[in-house]
C-alpha cells in the first residue's frame, strides 16, 4: 500500500497523490516529533519502505528504530561530502562550487539519527567544468535524480518483498 505524508500541505507532492489516487496525510511538526501518531498510519498501511525526497526534518528516534534500513533518503552530493544540517538544495551545489570539485552527484541512503549519515545505498556522479555555476551543478545533479532514484527504490521495495514472502515462508 502507499501513503504520501507531507509536513506542507501546500506540497505539490500532495497534488500528485491525488492525480495517482494515493492517500496522503500532512504532519505538523509538534505531533511528529511529540507523539508517535505516524507509526500507527504506517502499520496500518503495510507501510515496508519509507522513502523521503526533500524532506528537510531530522527523523525522531521511535521512526528511525522502527525501519531501520527501511527508510531512504535522496542526497543532492557525494556524501560524505557536503551533508549535514542546513546542506540540502543550492546550499550543496554552492559549497561543490566554492570548493573547486571537478565531480558532484547524488547519495541515496538509509537515514539514520543524524543528518546524511546513514549507510550508502546508491551513489552517481557526474563530471562538473571550471566554469559550471550552482545553477548548472544543480541541473546535472536532478538529471542523475531523476535517471536512478526510481530504480533504486524499484530495486529496494523488490529486495524487502522478497525478504518479507521467504519470512512468511519459513
Amino acid at each position: 500500500m502507499s501513503l504520501v505524508v507531507s509536513n506542507k500541505e501546500t506540497a505539490p507532492v500532495l497534488g500528485l497523490a491525488d492525480e495517482y489516487g494515493i492517500e496522503k496525510m500532512v504532519i505538523g511538526r509538534q505531533s511528529f516529533y511529540e507523539t508517535e501518531e505516524l507509526l500507527p498510519a504506517l502499520r496500518e498501511r503495510n507501510i515496508t519502505l519509507i522513502v523521503l525526497a526533500g524532506f528537510l526534518w531530522l527523523l525522531p528516534d521511535y521512526l528511525v528504530r522502527a525501519y531501520d534500513k527501511r527508510m531512504i533518503n535522496i542526497h543532492p552530493a557525494l556524501l560524505p561530502k557536503y551533508g549535514g544540517k542546513g546542506m540540502y538544495g543550492m546550499h550543496v551545489h554552492r559549497a561543490v562550487k566554492a570548493a573547486g570539485d571537478r565531480v558532484s552527484g547524488i547519495t541515496i541512503h538509509y537515514v539514520n539519527e543524524h543528518y546524511d549519515e546513514g549507510g550508502i545505498v546508491f551513489q552517481a556522479s557526474c563530471p562538473l567544468l571550471p566554469e559550471d555555476e550552482p545553477e548548472d551543478i544543480a541541473r546535472k545533479v536532478q538529471e542523475l535524480e531523476h535517471r536512478h532514484f526510481a530504480p533504486v527504490v524499484e530495486k529496494l521495495v523488490r529486495e524487502l518483498e522478497e525478504t518479507t514472502q521467504q519470512t512468511n515462508n519459513q
